[in-house]
């Protein structure tokens, strides 16, 4: 039953950057949903579970190399696949 349940959850840390080590296209085309201090975010670029954190991107500003450039924001993180319906298994620290 636990396999199970660590499928049906986000892995504890994912970015939608293809540069970073934590980039998982597979896991991302499920759709995941992030909730952050208590309200659905849909502009998330990273976020780390356990740590507290998320990743957002500051504005259309960009470094030198092309990549946005992102603002480290920390707080209670929840994720949880969109895929799964209305109750999905919901990931928290």
């Amino acid at each position: 039953m636990s396999d199970e349940t660590s499928t049906d959850t986000p892995p504890d840390r994912l970015s939608v950057n293809p540069r970073s080590e934590f980039f998982d296209a597979e896991k991302l085309q499920r759709g995941v949903g992030i909730r952050f201090k208590g309200r659905v975010r849909t502009d998330i670029e990273e976020y780390s579970i356990s740590g507290g954190w998320v990743r957002v991107q500051a504005g259309k500003t960009v470094d030198r190399k092309g990549q946005p450039l992102t603002l480290k924001l920390s707080g209670p993180v929840e994720a949880w696949y969109e895929d799964l319906g209305e109750d999905p298994p919901v990931a928290r620290a």
